[in-house]
């Protein structure tokens, strides 16, 4: 845990200190990978400690247990491939003239400000400090969506900026609310935020205060989440971040938002019935999945694509933590990492083909896999586990989250989400079977793979098969994180 703050404090600082050096675009690209790699480090030795426990530390600022140790594993995974592929990145930038040396210092010191405010949002014990840490996260990568500085990277900007705002003010007076409930049913003042106090009292809270902190919590941080009715910026923002950026946002902050609703589930189901979430969480989650199935079907842009993919998976992952069962919680924690692996294969592949067409439009992007054996293999891989196909494990986590709905007796729930979901594959299969089976158009460009880009996508490739095959001590941890929100 030491070694993790220190990692969040200083990998920002370090990285603007050398920024100022002679040949610093490598030098920070390394150490914010290396920052990345000791969260993914951290959440191993962490994991490791737990030995079944449901946590290592519970009390004061910090809280180290299952669920957090799972999302700072998401979090070193995706953080890792994605620093990794930047190495490169804002080489071919400036060599395209999508930014300046200004620019390219700004990405490198908020990079690894956006992976320690991330890393403090899933480790804090207080919803204070997680409020102000996802809060940091809506700064820094307001100015990474803007990156390139053109009308519409700073339209996607302004939007992302505003609406994540509201979010964030509307889980504020849920926060608020939240802590004048447990001060009214006796918790001290000054731990009244804390997770482990809330906990404590949970059952003591007053129904109708918590019932209302409940309700804006949830439309608060669903708001960061992608979920329906703050969902408008995502596709946007997606779109026009740099790939490494999308790949971030993505695969795993929009995971970050939704494991805060994960945390105040318990407190919020204590106090007012498991009824009341569930409910919210179904409405939000099925709205979310029709919207994105609808949108995947009429878009014509791939990082758009993408995005509106990310806003599916969000809304099958808000279902099934409405589910609630044990099953369905570790089936969740299996899916948020099997689609932050494979998103931000896709992602990162987006980034050659940008750079060679100039477009992220799917019509002016095709046959791909006969002009980049590995963009078309890491494309195709990344496709097929967003379809949720076997030997993925995404195909598992979807196998069980629809047991886990029929067990709840939410056979109806299960039914129209398999139809969004049908749509949403058909709709997908055919964007791109398009891109990389598609007719090469005559004076097609080359696309140039960086050696950095293509280190990070052959890793992703491997971790997604790996995963696929099996979960290894990863299936223990998520049983401990479900035994964790069930059992509190």
């Amino acid at each position: 845990m030491t070694a993790l703050i220190l990692t969040a404090i200083l990998a920002p600082v370090g990285a603007a200190a050398i920024g100022a050096l002679a040949g610093w675009r490598r030098g920070t690209a390394v150490l914010t990978t290396l920052s990345a790699l000791t969260i993914l480090a951290c959440g191993a030795v962490l994991g490791g400690r737990l030995h079944g426990q449901t946590h290592v530390i519970a009390d004061g600022l910090l809280r180290a247990d299952a669920l957090s140790v799972t999302m700072l594993l998401v979090i070193g995974v995706v953080g890792a491939l994605a620093t990794c592929a930047g190495t490169d990145y804002i080489d071919a930038e400036l060599a395209h003239g999508h930014t300046d040396s200004r620019g390219a210092r700004t990405y490198a010191g908020l990079v690894p400000a956006f992976l320690a405010a991330m890393a403090l949002a899933v480790c804090a014990n207080n919803i204070g400090v997680i409020w102000v840490a996802v809060e940091a996260t809506t700064v820094v990568t307001a100015f990474l969506v803007g990156h390139r500085r053109t009308r519409t990277a700073l339209e996607a900007t302004w939007k992302y900026t505003v609406i994540c705002s509201v979010g964030i003010v509307v889980a504020f007076l849920g926060t608020v609310l939240l802590y004048f409930a447990a001060r009214h049913a006796g918790a001290p003042s000054e731990q009244a935020l804390d997770l482990n106090v809330l906990l404590m009292y949970a059952s003591h809270l007053d129904p109708s205060v918590t019932r209302l902190a409940g309700g804006l919590l949830l439309i608060g941080y669903g708001a960061k989440a992608g979920l329906v009715p703050f969902h408008t910026w995502l596709a946007d923002a997606h779109s026009q971040a740099p790939a490494p950026v999308s790949a971030l946002m993505s695969g795993v902050l929009l995971a970050v938002a939704l494991s805060v609703v994960l945390r105040i589930k318990p407190i919020v189901d204590a106090a007012t019935g498991t009824g009341y979430l569930r409910g919210g969480l179904l409405i939000v989650g099925l709205a979310t999945l029709l919207i994105a199935a609808s949108m995947l079907t009429v878009t014509r842009d791939l990082k758009r694509l993408l995005a509106y993919s990310s806003m599916e998976n969000m809304g099958l992952i808000a279902i099934a933590a409405a589910a609630g069962t044990r099953l369905a919680i570790a089936a969740l924690l299996l899916h948020v990492l099997a689609h932050g692996i494979g998103k931000t294969v896709l992602f990162l592949s987006t980034g050659p083909l940008q750079a060679a067409h100039q477009s992220t439009a799917i019509a002016a992007i095709t046959g791909v896999a006969s002009r980049s054996r590995l963009i078309g293999v890491a494309f195709a891989v990344g496709s097929v586990v967003l379809l949720g196909l076997p030997p993925f494990a995404m195909f598992a986590s979807e196998l069980a989250i629809a047991r886990s709905l029929a067990d709840a007796r939410l056979a109806w729930v299960l039914g129209f989400a398999l139809l969004l979901i049908a749509i949403a594959f058909a709709a997908l299969v055919r964007n791109a079977s398009r891109i990389l089976l598609g007719d090469v158009p005559e004076g097609a460009p080359a696309i140039a793979v960086p050696v950095s880009m293509a280190l990070a996508l052959i890793a992703g490739v491997a971790l997604s098969i790996a995963l696929g095959v099996t979960a290894g001590p990863l299936t223990n941890l998520f049983a401990t994180a479900a035994e964790q929100v069930m059992s509190r």
